[in-house]
């Protein structure tokens, strides 16, 4: 008999759920954007309702388990989320509301961590026991692998590499409020910020008539991290030292995680990476031996693309974390 899961990949944005077999094969999806209106409880409900309907539709057939990846912070002794970044509630629960409703086994971890267990089982990562995932998205985030075990954490936030600091000057702020951190400079949220920055040492009549000036009519508020890749794409000399730039502190980032988890492996996804494949990789293998200690392993974008949490989610049940 086909054995079925559930995933579920919780975002601020987005809340995308999936039924995916032991094999790694995605057989049906639903994605709505996060009702964050209707209270904490409503994210469940939310949730509990596309499990619903994707239940109905392969006629009633056994689900063994739900597994969910979350963006944090997460508090795993109480199943859900403690006061996440992009939803406005002090707690919102998860675990329970999802386990009383259908009477399953429910599983809970860190987006990151999720997306690693899904590169483990289904990906790149099948025949390595330590290996790492880096996202490069909105925020920067990782799991890893360590001698075959999922590092996790005393509250499921063990792997926050995102908030290495890797400015010790503090010149750019992060979200979470510190200075310097990876993810206040290379994240989509930092990149703008960072470029801000770079471009206020540049003499201003040499960038004027760039293309990424031109792509925003001058007005950096309206620069994005697209605007930037898509000008390098171009070929616009002030996009691609910038994009060279972001490279080095990435490259610094990911000499970190591999003195601090000496992987054999490390695969990349988010919207960043995976738009941006060659820009965003290149500099990084080319400057990351110039920081890392320990041997520099294969550096690649994970073959599982964005659906890299729900597959970890689905991977999570029939492969439980002890």
């Amino acid at each position: 008999m086909e054995r079925l899961a559930v995933g579920v990949d919780v975002g601020g944005t987005n809340i995308r759920v999936a039924l995916g077999d032991e094999r790694g094969r995605i057989i049906a999806r639903i994605s709505e954007r996060t009702e964050k209106h209707r209270g904490p409880e409503g994210i469940s409900r939310q949730i509990a309702r596309n499990i619903r309907s994707l239940i109905e539709r392969i006629g009633g057939k056994k689900i063994e388990g739900i597994g969910i990846g979350s963006a944090g912070p997460l508090d795993l002794k109480r199943g859900g989320l403690m006061k996440p970044t992009n939803i406005p509630y002090d707690f919102v629960p998860l675990v329970e509301p999802l386990r009383e409703e259908f009477d399953l086994p429910v599983y809970l971890l860190n987006d990151c961590s999720v997306a690693v267990v899904g590169e483990r089982f289904f990906g790149a990562g099948k025949e390595h026991e330590n290996l790492a995932y880096i996202t490069l998205s909105t925020g920067i985030g990782g799991g890893i692998y360590v001698d075959g075990h999922l590092l996790i954490g005393k509250d499921g936030n063990a792997t926050e590499i995102g908030h290495f600091t890797i400015d010790c000057e503090g010149r750019l702020l992060c979200g979470c409020g510190k200075r310097g951190h990876w993810e206040a400079y290379c994240s989509g949220n930092g990149i703008p910020n960072y470029v801000k920055l770079l471009l206020s040492e540049e003499d201003p009549e040499e960038v004027k008539d760039s293309l990424l000036m031109r792509k925003i009519n001058g007005n950096l508020n309206l620069l994005t991290a697209k605007i930037l890749y898509d000008c390098a794409k171009a070929g616009d000399p002030i996009s691609l030292k910038f994009t060279d730039r972001i490279g080095v502190l990435n490259a610094i980032g990911f000499a970190c995680v591999i003195d601090a988890y000496d992987p054999s492996l490390i695969t990349v996804g988010g919207s960043i990476a995976l738009r941006n494949e060659s820009l965003v990789l290149s500099p990084i293998r080319k400057y990351v031996g110039e920081h890392a200690r320990n041997r520099v392993p294969e550096i690649r974008i994970t073959p599982l693309g964005d659906d890299v949490v729900l597959y970890g989610a689905i991977a999570m049940v029939f492969h439980p974390i002890e």
